[in-house]
């Protein structure tokens, strides 16, 4: 119950942020809004962890990176990783980020979860 009440909590921080800047110049909205992005960009962070590790459990890859060399081989992780990245603040919604906020595992469970959607459409269309 306390983690629904936190996570709710949490939720409407986020929610309201977005109406505490309305053109004046608040330390508050902008202090909202910046621990908005902070949070995404961890999000994004463990995102990009996540399937650097995952990356070389594809099949795809182990085909593909015998014919590259090391550099070919991260400019490739960068960008399909990168894809991935970019791709996760739309597969999530604010209660599963306050909940990750809170809970590691829930966190964890949430970015593999991330990832795995999107690394085989983002690998896909990189790698073409």
């Amino acid at each position: 119950m306390k983690k629904l009440l936190i996570s709710t909590a949490l939720m409407a921080t986020f929610v309201l942020s977005g109406c505490a800047t309305t053109g004046g110049n608040t330390n508050a909205g902008n202090t909202m809004g910046t621990a908005s992005e902070i949070g995404m960009n961890v999000f994004k962070a463990a995102i990009d962890n996540q399937c650097r590790s995952q990356i070389e459990n594809q099949n795809a890859w182990r085909i593909a990176s015998v014919a590259m060399t090391d550099a070919q081989e991260e400019a490739v992780k960068g960008r399909v990783c990168g894809c991935v990245s970019e791709q996760a603040p739309q597969q999530v919604t604010l209660i599963e980020l306050g909940n990750a906020a809170i809970d590691p595992q829930y966190r964890t469970q949430l970015v593999t979860r991330v990832v795995a959607k999107s690394l085989q459409s983002c690998y896909t269309s990189i790698v073409k």
